[in-house]
């Protein structure tokens, strides 16, 4: 994540930067609409624990790009599991994203919004059913920012804390209460693995290299991020899809502002339940969330329930980008192309 007048990297917080990152918050906060307020124990408290907040979920900050370890950081956002110490508003499976604070020297330049991004991404590969946050009545920067970015107000979470009244926003990261989307745990690469070539192989006669290419699970993962659907009551796994991180591409096929995604995959048992529907909802979600345009996949000719799935989700053929596929064999067949506008409504 970059922009022209600060170049900075967005990632978790390091153990050289725990001393300076409570320092920049404060001077964020004494720089905003509330600075002129008495800071309670209660926040000293907050802002000091670092390792907390880490303990609790994550803290990210964002470096100026080719700083070392504790050099040059800009910005710091803490996205917290519901039932933690500092956690306030969450409640059951949703996130909160607190303590977003940008060096005042380089507000303006975008990283409060990216920070934002980054802190939704992080609560959806928990597979959370929703970020939420809460901001004081004064703050409408940061008002509009959230509204922008997706987020709905909670009037009826709001609470008046001292002299702040906090408005409560909360941003969705869950299609269906019985399906839960999140990324793939170390301890399911296999099952993932087995999922994914068995979806292939009961529909298609997979040739070697193909086949080497839909079991490199554990080898996508670090590369790349594995996602995965799952019973939200038993939490059997239902279906698998993968995408890149941020601001890479997991194929040739994506251009800049798009997000491609390979190897989805229900499982045999979970046929009909719209697993497939949700996970392409999901990588639409993910896309909207890093501010791409466009969705964008390849499939081939004989994959004819998953083209249809596609088109009726909105997805429409890219010919321009198509082309003929060599397999080792020598023989061939069209690669096909998708894309669908972020933005777009499903036909």
């Amino acid at each position: 994540m970059q922009t022209d007048s600060a170049p900075f990297t967005i990632r978790p917080i390091s153990d050289p930067e725990a001393a300076a990152e409570p320092v920049l918050i404060a001077a964020a906060f004494a720089a905003g609409p509330y600075g002129h307020l008495p800071v309670s124990e209660e926040r000293r408290v907050l802002q000091r624990d670092v390792s907390g907040r880490a303990a609790s979920g994550a803290v990210l900050v964002a470096v100026a790009d080719g700083a070392a370890d504790g050099e040059r950081l800009l910005g710091t956002a803490s996205v917290l599991r519901a039932g933690t110490p500092y956690s306030r508003v969450a409640i059951g499976d949703e996130a909160e994203v607190r303590l977003v604070a940008v060096d005042p020297a380089v507000q303006g330049a975008g990283m409060g919004e990216a920070l934002m991004r980054a802190s939704i991404e992080t609560a959806l590969s928990w597979g959370a059913d929703a970020l939420l946050l809460d901001t004081g009545e004064r703050n409408l920067r940061a008002q509009a920012l959230y509204a922008r970015l997706g987020f709905e107000r909670q009037p009826d979470r709001d609470e008046q804390f001292g002299d702040v009244l906090a408005f409560a926003y909360r941003f969705a990261l869950q299609d269906r209460a019985d399906i839960r989307v999140r990324l793939m745990r170390p301890d399911e690469v296999d099952a993932v693995t087995e999922l994914v070539e068995s979806a292939y192989a009961s529909d298609f006669e997979l040739n070697d290299a193909y086949r080497a290419d839909i079991v490199a699970v554990a080898e996508r993962a670090r590369e790349h991020q594995v996602w995965v659907a799952t019973d939200a009551s038993s939490g059997t796994l239902l279906g698998t899809a993968s995408t890149p991180v941020a601001g890479a591409a997991i194929s040739p096929l994506a251009r800049d502002g798009e997000l491609d995604f390979r190897f989805l995959g229900v499982a045999a048992d979970a046929r009909r339940r719209g697993v497939g529907e949700v996970l392409v909802a999901h990588v639409l979600r993910l896309a909207r969330i890093r501010g791409l345009e466009r969705v964008v996949l390849n499939t081939g000719p004989d994959m004819l329930a998953a083209q249809r799935l596609y088109e009726r989700l909105g997805f429409g053929r890219l010919h321009e980008r198509e082309f003929v596929f060599e397999r080792p064999d020598g023989t061939s067949f069209l690669m096909i192309a998708y894309g669908r506008d972020v933005e777009a409504s499903a036909a």
